[in-house]
C-alpha cells in the first residue's frame, strides 16, 4: 500500500501558496486494509475514508468511465492494480494530477509543473468533456490565479466550447451550479469566473441574463465603458478589491440586469432598469437556489441603486422612504451591504474605479442618526397607535433634514 498527496495541495505548494486542505489517493490496497487501521468509510460511490485522527480524505486510486450525460453519469472501478498515472489521467487539469510521495518526489506524468511555470489551464485529456462541472471548475480556478497570469490554454477553452455545444451544460444541476459560483465570487477576481464562461459560450446558457447584457450600450457621459456586460464586471471587480461578502458581490452582478430589457430605440438611456431587473434576479435566485440573503441584497440593490447615487441630492422626506423601504432601521447590516455593493457599481467604471464615493458615508450617517431617534414620555402621551409612529417619523424627517443642511455646509 502507497499513500500519496494529490490534487490542489501539491499545486499550492509548488506556487507557494497556502494550502488550503489536503486529500491523498492510495494505491495497491483493498478497503478492508484501511478499515482495520481506524479509517471510516464516507464515499457512497467509491471508496473514501476519513484518517482517523487529522480526518483529510484518503481515496482508493480509481477508474471512472461515462455512461450518462451529466456529472454523475459515471460508473467507477477501483483495485489494487490501479495506478497512480491511472487515478491522476482522469484528473480535471495538468496542474491537478500531480502526486508527491512520502519522500517529497513530485510525480507529474502529464506537465503539471510545466504548465504552473507557463501559468496555463490546460486539460489532462479528452475525459474533460465528460464532466460538465469541470467548465465550472475551470472557470473558478481562472478566477482564483489570474493574479498569477493564469490563462486558459485555447485546446482547453475549445474543447468547453465544444461541451457547451454538445447539450453538456444543460446537465448541470443548479445545486452544483450556485455551489461553484458562490465559491467563485468569493475568489479574488470573480469577473475571470464569468469572462471564462462566456468565452466558451457557457454564460449564455448558465446565466442568460448577465450574458444578455453585453452589447447593450450605455450613455458614455455615466459610463466610459459603454458596454453593459463590461461595466457589471467592473463592478464585480470593484466588489472584490473592497473585500464584499459574496452576497454583496451578487448584488453587484446583478444590478443592472434590467437593461437587457431596455428597447433597442431607446438606447443608451435606460430609465426604468432599476424596476425592470428586480424580476430577472428573482428569476435567476429562484433558478439557480441562491440563499435567501444573496436574493433580497440582489434585489435591493436593482430596485434602489440609483436613489443611492443620488443620496446627497435627495430631499429628507425621499431619504427617509428610503431608509424605510430598505428596512435600514431593522437591518443595519444588511444596509451597510447595500451601500457597499453601490459603491462597488459607482467605481465599477473605466477610468472612475477609484473616484470617492461620499454617498456611502451620508447615507450611513443619515441612518444612524434616525435610528436614535426615541419619543419622551412627554411625546407619546395621548397618543396611540400610528400616531406613534407618524410622531417618530416626524422626528426622524427633522433629524434628515438636519443632516442635510450639515452636509451642504461641510460637504
Amino acid at each position: 500500500m502507497r499513500v500519496y498527496l494529490v490534487g490542489g495541495a501539491v499545486r499550492d505548494r509548488l506556487l507557494g501558496l497556502p494550502v488550503r486542505e489536503r486529500d491523498w489517493v492510495v494505491v495497491g490496497a483493498q478497503p478492508e486494509e484501511l478499515q482495520r487501521q481506524g479509517f471510516v468509510p464516507v464515499g457512497r460511490e467509491f471508496p473514501v475514508f476519513l484518517h482517523p485522527d487529522t480526518h483529510e480524505e484518503y481515496a482508493l486510486a480509481r477508474l471512472e468511465r461515462k455512461v450518462a450525460p451529466g456529472y454523475r453519469g459515471f460508473t467507477t472501478q477501483f483495485s489494487p492494480d490501479v495506478t497512480l498515472e491511472e487515478d491522476l489521467k482522469r484528473r480535471d487539469l495538468t496542474i491537478n494530477a500531480m502526486a508527491e510521495s512520502s519522500s517529497g518526489e513530485i510525480i507529474d506524468p502529464y506537465g503539471g509543473r510545466r504548465d504552473l511555470d507557463a501559468r496555463v489551464l490546460r486539460h489532462v485529456s479528452e475525459s474533460f468533456v465528460e464532466d460538465p462541472v469541470r467548465i465550472l471548475r475551470v472557470a473558478r480556478l481562472a478566477a482564483r490565479y489570474a493574479d498569477l497570469g493564469f490563462r486558459v490554454a485555447e485546446e482547453t477553452r475549445v474543447l468547453m466550447q465544444r461541451m457547451t455545444a454538445s447539450g453538456e451544460v444543460d446537465a448541470l444541476v443548479p445545486e452544483r451550479v450556485w455551489q461553484e459560483t458562490e465559491r467563485a465570487l468569493g475568489e479574488a477576481r470573480p469577473d475571470v469566473f464569468f469572462e471564462t464562461l462566456r468565452a466558451c459560450a457557457a454564460l449564455a446558457v448558465i446565466f442568460p441574463e448577465i450574458d444578455a447584457l453585453y452589447g447593450v450600450p450605455q450613455p458614455p457621459r455615466w459610463h466610459p465603458e459603454i458596454d453593459t456586460g463590461l461595466h457589471v464586471m467592473l463592478a464585480v471587480r470593484c466588489a472584490a478589491k473592497l473585500g464584499a461578502p459574496t452576497a454583496v458581490r451578487f448584488a453587484a452582478l446583478t444590478h443592472d440586469l434590467g437593461k437587457a430589457r431596455t428597447p433597442r430605440e431607446r438606447w443608451p438611456s435606460h430609465h426604468g432598469h432599476e424596476e425592470a431587473g428586480v424580476p430577472l434576479v428573482e428569476a435567476l435566485s429562484n433558478r439557480l437556489k441562491v440563499p435567501n440573503g444573496h436574493r433580497e441584497l440582489g434585489v435591493l440593490t436593482a430596485r434602489h441603486h440609483a436613489a443611492v447615487h443620488r443620496a446627497t441630492e435627495l430631499r429628507p422626506a425621499t431619504a427617509l422612504k428610503l431608509l424605510e423601504t430598505t428596512d435600514a432601521f431593522r437591518r443595519p447590516e444588511r444596509f451597510t451591504e447595500l451601500l457597499l455593493a453601490c459603491e462597488a457599481d459607482a467605481r465599477g467604471r473605466t477610468g472612475l474605479e477609484e473616484r470617492p464615493y461620499p454617498q456611502a458615508a451620508y447615507l450611513q450617517r443619515a441612518r444612524d442618526e434616525a435610528a436614535a431617534v426615541t419619543l419622551t414620555e412627554e411625546e407619546r402621551r395621548g397618543l396611540q397607535g400610528p400616531a406613534i409612529g407618524e410622531k417618530l417619523r416626524e422626528k426622524r424627517l427633522a433629524v434628515l433634514t438636519a443632516v442635510k443642511a450639515s452636509s451642504a455646509k461641510n460637504p
